[in-house]
């Protein structure tokens, strides 16, 4: 057994960046070290140790991560910093390169943090990367009221503008067991609300023979947790059976993420994509045929290299006809060893910039529309904690729409009925009262 006494009332600081699996893995991690006696630096303590879980999904993302080693490194001279994520499992050497970092994790190793940072700080090796292929658990609540549960890691598509399977492996997952197990412990600590996480969810029983609608169903039946919503599934893998399941589940929310990535079904056959604009269609009227109030986010990809102005023309006619709620909007970034590169079309850097900014604005008129929907309707919403000094509280509704209420700290993670009555000054939120 490792001794962990070296551990023993340190200071940590963390910094995460990229996706929901990251920040429930690094919550994980906080946790572990917290059993080794590690606390949480405040703001303005000195670090012992800094650990920051790295994104690499573009090159702004390797960029922010850059920045956020040098930052740490500066405001906590002399800690132990650790990098870790997919940054870490791409450029190893890149990083352990950097002035101030002492251990790079890949991806392989993040789930054994804890023996590794103390192996190091006696004396061993500086970086450990290797093939993937191990499912670390993760099921652990952030700062918010919300549990992150993982289900699932990796990635089989290689969609030829994508790292992930590189930098976090082939598909694999936990049993149906083991994540009934984790929802009841967040039910024992008080949690009512659970976010399954995973890189490919819908792909979820690869490696255990089960399925993910099997997995929807068992959670379903889990005492005590009265919220669950799936973070992103992919259209091809989000069957009718499983939104015809959601529709009239006791705990699964009218809330869908869904990744499109292009609305030309030129950009998808050159992305390596495992559907059609059609198909996508589909899952849309679907989910609005049985859950007209469901919120729908959408991912979308501009610029990527293909993307002439006829498909993004074609692409941007689309997202207009279907009846989202939000796009989340990303520039295409040049991904070494992708085999985007070899596709002949490239989109300049201000071509990127306007066609954002054309998608960003109609998903605030997208997400406006949705939220009128509902002003002077009642809705079930779960508040979370806010600080004694403000004056509002924030919370989501069934169907994802963000409230305020006026703050009522007796009310922190309570699932409670409001009447929303409208758009608050920033309009990013309904003001709504309670009932």
């Amino acid at each position: 057994m490792i001794d962990t006494s070296i551990l023993q009332d340190k200071k940590a600081a963390y910094f995460t960046l990229g996706c929901k699996l990251n920040f429930a893995e690094t919550s994980s991690v906080v946790q572990e070290l917290m059993r080794c006696g590690v606390k949480k630096a405040q703001k303005g303590e000195v670090a012992d140790i800094c650990i920051v879980n790295t994104c690499s999904v573009t090159d702004m993302a390797d960029h922010k991560c850059r920045q956020a080693i040098h930052r740490l490194v500066k405001q906590h001279p002399g800690a132990f910093v650790i990098v870790t994520g997919c940054y870490a499992q791409l450029k190893p050497n890149e990083i352990i390169a950097t002035r101030g970092v002492d251990l790079v994790l890949g991806t392989e190793q993040k789930g054994m943090i804890i023996p590794a940072i103390v192996e190091r700080m006696t004396g061993a090796y500086t970086v450990r990367t290797a093939d993937i292929k191990t499912f670390v658990p993760s099921c652990s609540r952030g700062d918010r009221t919300r549990y992150f549960l993982k289900v699932q890691d990796g990635c089989n598509y290689y969609c030829t503008y994508c790292t992930i399977p590189i930098a976090r492996g082939r598909s694999r997952n936990g049993s149906i067991a083991s994540m009934v197990e984790q929802a009841r412990g967040v039910a024992e600590e008080g949690g009512k609300e659970i976010v399954i996480t995973g890189v490919n969810i819908g792909d979820f029983g690869r490696t255990t023979g089960e399925s993910f609608f099997d997995l929807i169903r068992a959670l379903d039946a889990v005492e005590g947790i009265e919220r669950y919503r799936i973070s992103s599934i992919e259209p091809n893998l989000l069957t009718d059976e499983i939104i015809d399941y959601c529709s009239q589940s006791r705990s699964f929310m009218p809330h869908f993420h869904i990744p499109l990535q292009s609305g030309s079904d030129e950009v998808l056959r050159l992305m390596h994509r495992h559907y059609d604009t059609s198909l996508f269609r589909s899952k849309i009227e679907r989910i609005r045929r049985v859950m007209p109030d469901a919120f729908i986010g959408v991912d979308v990809i501009v610029g990527a290299r293909g993307e002439t102005d006829e498909c993004f023309r074609a692409s941007y006619d689309f997202m207009d006809s279907i009846d989202v709620s939000q796009y989340h909007v990303f520039s295409y970034s040049e991904r070494p060893g992708t085999k985007a590169l070899d596709i002949p079309h490239v989109v300049t850097p201000q071509e990127k910039h306007e066609r954002s900014q054309q998608v960003l604005a109609l998903s605030a008129r997208k997400t406006r529309d949705f939220y009128s929907r509902f002003i002077g309707t009642q809705r079930p919403v779960l508040l979370e904690h806010a600080s004694s000094r403000k004056a509002v509280m924030n919370g989501f509704t069934d169907n994802y729409i963000r409230v305020e209420v006026p703050n009522t700290p007796s009310l922190d993670n309570q699932i409670v009925m409001v009447r929303m009555d409208g758009f608050n000054k920033e309009g990013d939120a309904l003001c709504a009262s309670l009932l």
